[in-house]
């Protein structure tokens, strides 16, 4: 199934942008940017956990690995990803 995803994203050394402070709710977490003033909700604990790990990983595909997130749903963390990067959650390294 990785396969049938773009490796564009998978393959990004991304970290959570500086200017994003996360607050930790039951769903996951608020982002909130101070350089764009923007609210994103990570509507999943996973989705704060590989976000969190970004920068510790060479790329989305080694995070999505280390925190042992299953294959079959690679392709919706790199959707989400994908937006996350639109918002500027998270950024290229």
């Amino acid at each position: 199934m990785p396969d049938t995803i773009p490796s564009t994203i998978l393959d990004s050394g991304l970290e959570l942008n500086p200017r994003v402070a996360l607050r930790p709710e039951p769903f996951g977490a608020l982002a909130y940017n101070y350089g764009n003033r923007r609210l994103v909700f990570l509507k999943h604990p996973d989705v704060v956990r590989v976000a969190k790990g970004l920068a510790e990983h060479e790329s989305l595909r080694e995070t999505l690995r280390a925190c042992e997130i299953p294959v079959e749903r690679w392709p919706s963390f790199a959707t989400a990803f994908e937006s996350l990067k639109s918002s500027e959650v998270v950024r290229e390294r």
